[in-house]
């Protein structure tokens, strides 16, 4: 049963992948060409670029990060630093993507001033919440299962 989840999750993190990696493909191109023509910036697309694919290897990242862990757990080594150490990485992966998003937000505001769209805005500080929500329960459960795993060595030095 154990194993059957943990592949599940194997695929569901696959299935989180192959649309990013088509939207890095198809999407990011055509939308930084209609950014720089509806703005008349040119240079503007690879401001874009450089956010939006800057953004998606800390995500393939954590991504990775995230294969590992599952696949700690399938070996019975879920209590380790290694799984502690993996989640320290996604949470930095998380706080970069924020961060890399964050600094794309005047572009939003760009773009709303020439449309007179004030709620696009908001719409631009989605991924930046989503990931600095990401950040912080991996945050949490790092310190959780480092005490866990304190716990664990003190109960097995206990005799």
């Amino acid at each position: 049963m154990k194993i059957a989840t943990t592949l599940f999750m194997k695929i569901a993190v696959i299935l989180i992948g192959i649309p990013v990696l088509a939207l890095c493909i198809f999407l990011v191109p055509e939308l930084a060409d209609a950014a720089a023509d509806y703005l008349g910036i040119h240079s503007i697309k690879y401001i874009i670029f450089i956010l939006l694919y800057g953004g998606a290897f800390p995500f393939y990242f954590a991504l990775y990060q995230t294969f590992k862990l599952l696949s700690y757990i399938d070996k019975n080594i879920a209590f380790s630093e290694l799984s502690v150490r993996a989640l320290m990485k996604i949470k930095f992966c998380a706080i970069s993507i924020c961060s890399l998003h964050v600094l794309g937000l005047p572009l939003y505001y760009l773009v709303a001033e020439k449309d007179d769209a004030p709620g696009l805005i908001f719409v631009g500080m989605i991924i930046p919440f989503a990931s600095l929500v990401l950040a912080v329960f991996a945050a949490v459960l790092q310190r959780l299962l480092q005490e866990a795993i304190n716990i664990k060595s003190e109960n097995d030095l206990t005799v």
